[in-house]
């Protein structure tokens, strides 16, 4: 492959191909390709050039990074399609070529088009503007399209056809602000749906299950979906039982039990059990699919602060035309009414506020946070109290095996291999924890035991020869499986309670041994908790499975108002609800699968970085950094965000008053009033783009 270097500083270069050399897809493609070197980091291409920016972590593997290029052929080219941030950014750049072509067209058109086809260009573009005019008035509406219509209809009136223009020019500015704010949150809400599932097993006439691509599943195929896994398809249950959280659909947290017969949808997630489904819809003909071009159709996608602004908008148009009336009859002359009804509020309140709003929001992708939509950067603004799950959230997710205590008459490390053998079926962090230290100790498990059962947030079931074996919580095992403990077990779990989350193995209703596991809470958890504090977060609560001393231990260390201990997954989303009942604005923050039903309730949820793929589709926003100090810049960031609309609101209002009020009196032509009223909406434009946060702040010193 020929390139020329056209950029090359530090560790970042960039090649120049020509154009034509690759289409857009073949540009994601060569992305992934060029990624595989673990010496890169980011691979941006531009198709319509033919350029590849690379980011590298040392200046020492340059050579290496070009050798490999010079290496690649035209056969090694390959269409893919692109990741969520190629997909915006191709967003943002189509948005700044319009941007870009307005502005030069408009240029264009000042400086060399004479001025008769300037006027005949200008009344041929303002025909649209009133023909929606003419609508709002047979349809008796009194809206923003009225004032428009009227306000380039006075002008044309008086061939003042530039006021026009800068009237129509502003208006266009502000349609494709609204466009490029839609498209942006359809594509983050697209990618936050997406079923991002590599491979489904199919089972054949035999009963055998074959791994496939869920590109290659069709209607009529059979499939099985086991506890913790998405469902890929729209489809009956055909055998099995399960329970189904269908929270990314209905907003319901708590799973519906689906038996033989009943229909299951993509999208949906098994919290229990297995089942086989028939595929009946696959791919966009799936329901989730259609509720996605439902949402998009919709307002949803607006912060309400946006939505209200538009109302604003329209709220204001009766008292506009009511002052350009008045000050006609007043004055009897249609120049300062015309100077009354050339200044709009509406056009500025509706440029300023999607202005802030995705400033914000690119603002937040700025800092590693995925936000979903404007409306949850607004509801985390306003939100009073904030509820973690403990594990993962304000611990490190990285638990270790403290101790392995035998209770019964298996050895220390027989207890450790069996917990090992059982646990490492499941990607949980503290099966992982158990699996590791057996590892560690070298000790080797062989598959001893039958097909294992996960029981979400519970633990799991397989059998030891005849004997049922169960490992899991405290709940789990003395509750639901009936195990007894002895006076001397009793002592020897309570003594170690206090300082540990325990792990129960239980052999034939006989408790076996315990694993004491270590989860220390984060470095910077305290601090983050009082930050929030400051910052108007008036009750930080906590929610973990842990007993009641050592709940209230983490508690009193990390400055937490109010902890509940021993919570089930159902009993969190219910916590959720009892607050938000008693009228306060609820942020949920978790990381698990048992976390996405208090995640679907709250006012708006946050999922951590390595949250689990059902937890990070069911939250509104995701921190891609691993670092609870985002959860402050998020706040500050979002306070500032509604703290700039209002400002916006004051100072549009206070200049277009003082313009009115100016054209009334003939102090100014309305010519002037429309060119300050232009300039000031601009103005306000440009600074509603300004970064929210300052220095202070991303440092950390709030």
């Amino acid at each position: 492959m020929k390139f020329e270097i056209v950029y090359d500083k530090g560790t970042r270069i960039r090649l120049r191909l020509g154009r034509y050399a690759f289409n857009q897809k073949e540009g994601y493609g060569l992305s992934e390709l060029i990624l595989k070197k673990k010496c890169v980091k980011s691979v941006i291409t531009t198709h319509t050039n033919g350029s590849i920016l690379i980011e590298y972590d040392d200046v020492s593997n340059k050579n290496n990074i070009l050798k490999f290029i010079s290496g690649i052929g035209i056969n090694d080219i390959y269409e893919a399609e692109g990741s969520e941030e190629d997909s915006i950014r191709a967003i943002d750049n189509e948005f700044y070529f319009k941007l870009t072509k307005k502005l030069f067209t408009r240029l264009f058109f000042k400086i060399f088009l004479p001025i008769p086809m300037k006027n005949i260009i200008t009344i041929a573009r303002s025909f649209k503007y009133l023909k929606a005019a003419l609508n709002s008035i047979l349809h008796l509406n009194m809206n923003v399209d009225l004032l428009d219509g009227l306000a380039i209809g006075g002008t044309l009136i008086d061939k003042s056809y530039s006021s026009t223009s800068s009237i129509m020019f502003l208006l266009s500015i502000s349609d494709l602000l609204e466009e490029y704010t839609v498209k942006r949150t359809k594509n983050t809400l697209e990618n936050s749906l997406a079923l991002n599932i590599d491979n489904v097993w199919v089972v054949d006439d035999d009963g055998n299950e074959i791994s496939q691509a869920p590109s290659k599943i069709k209607k009529g195929d059979k499939i099985k979906i086991r506890t913790g896994e998405i469902i890929p398809v729209d489809g009956k249950v055909l055998d099995g039982e399960s329970m189904v959280n269908e929270a990314s659909m209905t907003g319901e947290p708590l799973a519906i039990q689906k038996n033989i017969g009943k229909t299951v949808h993509a999208g949906t997630f098994i919290e229990e059990g297995n089942i086989t489904v028939e595929v009946d819809s696959v791919n966009e003909d799936t329901r989730i699919n259609k509720i996605v071009k439902l949402i998009e159709d919709s307002e949803n996608l607006k912060a309400n602060v946006q939505s209200k602004a538009e109302r604003l908008a329209d709220t204001i148009v009766p008292f506009s035309l009511l002052t350009t009336a008045i000050a006609y009859l007043l004055t009897k002359d249609f120049q300062r009414a015309l100077s009354v009804l050339t200044v709009d509020f509406s056009c500025a309140i509706k440029l300023a506020t999607p202005l802030v709003v995705i400033s914000a929001m690119r603002e937040a992708s700025n800092h590693k946070l995925l936000v979903k939509g404007g409306k949850f950067l607004e509801a985390y603004a306003q939100a009073d109290t904030i509820v973690f799950d403990k594990t993962g959230t304000l611990t490190n997710a990285s638990p270790k095996v403290a101790k392995v205590i035998p209770l019964g008459k298996h050895s220390r490390e027989e207890i450790l291999k069996m917990g090992a053998c059982i646990e490492e079926h499941y990607a949980h962090s503290v099966a992982r924890a158990i699996v590791k230290q057996a590892e560690e100790e070298n000790l080797n498990h062989a598959e001893e035991h039958a097909e294992v059962e996960y029981i979400v947030a519970h633990g799991i079931v397989t059998h030891y020869g005849k004997k049922k074996t169960i490992i899991g919580s405290k709940h789990f095992v003395v509750d639901d499986e009936n195990v007894k403990f002895t006076k001397k077990q009793e002592k020897i779990v309570s003594k170690h309670a206090d300082d540990y989350s325990i792990v129960y193995l239980a052999i034939g209703k006989k408790l076996e041994g315990i694993f004491c596991i270590e989860d220390p809470v984060r470095d910077e958890a305290k601090s983050v908790i009082a930050k929030l504090k400051n910052l108007g977060i008036k009750h930080v609560v906590m929610l973990t499975g842990d007993s009641e001393n050592a709940a209230s231990h983490a508690a009193k260390e990390l400055g937490i108002d109010e902890y509940r201990s021993q919570v089930l997954p159902d009993d969190k989303s219910k916590i959720i609800d009892e607050f938000k009942s008693k009228g306060n604005k609820v942020i949920m923050v978790g990381d698990g699968i048992n976390d996405s039903p208090a995640l679907s309730c709250a006012d708006v949820s946050v999922s951590m970085k390595n949250s689990s793929d059902i937890a990070r589709e069911v939250a509104d926003i995701s921190l891609l950094s691993d670092d609870l100090n985002e959860l402050i810049t998020l706040k500050v960031l979002s306070q500032k965000m509604l703290d700039k609309i209002n400002n916006n609101y004051k100072m549009i209002v206070s200049i277009n008053s003082s313009l009115i009020g100016l054209g009334v009196l003939g102090t100014i032509t309305h010519t002037s009033s429309s060119l300050l009223h232009n300039l000031s909406t601009m103005g306000i434009g440009l600074l509603s783009i300004r970064p929210l946060l300052n220095e202070k702040e991303l440092s950390g010193e709030i």
